[in-house]
């Protein structure tokens, strides 16, 4: 049985000082697109929430090569979502000796990279899979225990 390597790398930003609506905004901009071209969709947007994400973007890239050894060119962000954190409450003071209240909102950011690279190579062999096992119907030896070498006539180049 063949182990499935695992194809997806995360990183996670918590508590960034912002709010998830502005964080959103960008977000939807660079969800399914490929490393190299976020890089370049965030570089170039006016968004103070792009360099957060930049910067996750980058880890979850070097995420990717410290665990699965794949390179940048097939990474591609399959899911990047946006979650409201906690808000801070602050109090700013104001004529006659009063306050009020100030809200700071926080999100939470979670980038999902996959290697399309990883996911072509199982794609190829659950497809293989798949042909040998619909090949067993027509009777006889079948393609799959010929490639095992598992068939009692001989081995590979037995023809019948």
């Amino acid at each position: 049985m063949l182990k499935k390597k695992h194809t997806e790398v995360y990183a996670l930003g918590k508590h960034i000082s912002m709010s998830a609506d502005k964080a959103r905004r960008v977000i939807d901009q660079i969800r399914g697109r490929s490393y190299e071209e976020t890089l370049l969709i965030l570089e170039l947007m006016p968004y103070r929430a792009c360099f957060p994400i930049l910067k996750l973007v980058y880890s979850a890239a070097a995420n990717a090569n410290y665990t699965m050894g794949s390179k940048e060119v097939n990474l591609i962000i399959s899911k990047a979502e946006v979650h409201e954190g906690t808000t801070r409450k602050k109090f700013k003071p104001r004529a006659r000796g009063r306050s009020s209240p100030i809200k700071r909102s926080t999100c939470h950011l979670t980038i999902i990279m996959k290697d399309i690279s990883l996911e072509d190579k199982d794609v190829e062999i659950n497809s293989l899979k798949k042909k040998l096992d619909g090949k067993n119907s027509s009777g006889g030896i079948s393609l799959k225990k010929k490639l095992d070498g598992k068939n009692s006539s001989g081995g590979i180049w037995d023809k019948k």
